[in-house]
């Protein structure tokens, strides 16, 4: 006779509503005990309630960036195991999400058993096929990068290609191609 699994508590922190609805079923289905919030405040006021085991914390979030949140969540419970979560994935913020605590990054599109991956810590083999998958080539995350400078720029190209410190023709054709997946 086996024992029933230990349901861990874990907050999920995302203001996309249709998104973190549907991960919060898919992780009770895998035994989580999950709360849920959309901002940094209700997450904040959850956390100092009955502090969580595991944290899923995306970048951006209304009252505050989901960096300040693993900060502030780290100071209520050292012990907390966070993963960072972002449609905006950069070198810079994942290093600085790690430093602060962190334990994962993972980009968005991403589904229910990569996030389970990434918040029980499962390390073993990295390096290896399956993982590779994980670490994205330079050209996606340049293409990456172009998308979230494009965004901060509400889509204007020009804008865009001034920040990225490339003509307006260069960032049209490289954004006329599909992003390299590998």
């Amino acid at each position: 006779m086996s024992a029933e699994p230990v349901s861990l508590s874990l907050l999920v922190v995302d203001d996309d509503e249709v998104f973190r609805s549907r991960l919060v079923l898919a992780l009770r289905a895998r035994q989580y005990e999950v709360r849920e919030a959309g901002d940094a405040e209700t997450a904040m006021r959850l956390a100092r309630e009955e502090p969580p085991e595991r944290a899923l914390v995306d970048l951006r979030i209304p009252g505050g960036s989901g960096l300040d949140l693993v900060r502030d969540l780290k100071a209520i419970d050292p012990a907390t195991e966070i993963v960072v979560l972002t449609g905006y994935g950069s070198i810079a913020t994942a290093m600085e999400a790690v430093r602060l605590g962190a334990r994962d990054y993972l980009t968005k599109p991403t589904d229910a058993d990569r996030i389970v991956v990434a918040l029980e810590g499962a390390r073993e083999g990295r390096g290896s096929g399956e993982d590779a998958e994980e670490t994205p080539s330079l050209a996606r995350v340049e293409w990456e990068h172009i998308q979230r400078v494009l965004a901060d720029c509400d889509g204007n190209v020009s804008e865009a290609a001034r920040r990225l410190g490339v003509h307006r023709r260069s960032l049209q054709r490289k954004l006329a191609k599909f992003p390299a997946l590998r």
